[in-house]
């Protein structure tokens, strides 16, 4: 590999790595952005194993970005199980509904996951995709919950759940779908954010623990290591800012602009890639 091929590289993962990490928070489906930026370039990745690399960047970015939330969640779910302090109570149901919420995509993801991503990963399916998760953005475009962390129900937590699984589907966005079933449930926008974000460490946290330690024991993730870095490095940077970025959208209730966006880009996807 000479010089300007070795550049290209760098560059092609550098832009994978900005892909990810601006669409990963913002409801536009990363997976899908993931693929469509693959087909425009022509650029080859680690598929599945690389995502999920990537993935792990955002995370990070969310923990830090919610580190405040995290450590109130944790430090009072353990005042409430072993000290029975009833001012826990609230974060302590927080923490189950988390849980409840997380079962059905884990299930989905181990059973079928696999077989979903290969069978669907196509630039015209994600195109179709996008246009679902635009008319899903414009049902939610106007609502204004009422409800906040802690008058979540059982139900809340099992719909919002249910709806993270359609984003098993590339193209489907999982910020979308999960802020779009918190909000049909009547969260406030604040509530569905947090309960959205929160809701993404424990899938994401467990596909890597899973994955990662198999892509980097790969042939190829060892003669790549310095583009799977900055892909990393970029994509940990730009889910801070993107996210920072989408919870000010959130707080003014402007989503109907990213159904506008979801038309246009898979109009775009299906008519001519």
């Amino acid at each position: 590999m000479d010089f300007f091929e070795k550049l290209w590289t760098l560059i092609e993962y550098f832009i994978l790595g900005l892909v990810q990490g601006i669409t990963e928070p913002i409801p536009i489906s990363s997976s899908g952005h993931l693929i469509i930026f693959r087909e425009l370039f022509g650029i080859e990745a680690e598929g599945l194993s690389f995502e999920i690399f990537v993935n792990f960047a955002s995370l990070l970015a969310v923990l830090v970005i919610y580190r405040e939330d995290i450590i109130r969640l944790i430090k009072n779910g353990y005042l409430f199980v072993f000290k029975k302090e009833d001012a826990a109570k609230d974060d302590f149901r927080f923490i189950v509904y988390l849980v409840i919420a997380t079962i059905p995509v884990g299930v989905v993801g181990v059973l079928f996951g696999d077989a979903i991503g290969e069978a669907l990963s196509s630039t015209k399916v994600v195109g179709y995709t996008l246009l679902i998760t635009a008319v899903a953005l414009w049902i939610i475009r106007n609502l204004r919950g009422r409800k906040n962390d802690g008058d979540l129900s059982t139900k809340d937590a099992i719909i919002v759940g249910l709806a993270q699984t359609v984003a098993v589907t590339p193209g489907i966005s999982r910020s979308g779908a999960t802020i779009v079933g918190s909000m049909l449930v009547g969260m406030k926008q604040d509530t569905a954010l947090r309960f959205s974000f929160l809701l993404y460490i424990p899938v994401s946290l467990g596909t890597g623990l899973l994955e990662i330690p198999d892509l980097i024991q790969s042939p190829e993730f060892q003669t790549m290591l310095i583009p799977h870095i900055i892909a990393f490095i970029t994509t940990f940077i730009a889910t801070y800012f993107a996210l920072k970025w989408f919870m000010g959208i959130m707080a003014k209730g402007n989503l109907k602009y990213f159904s506008y966006y979801c038309v246009i880009v898979g109009l775009l996807v299906i008519f001519f890639l």
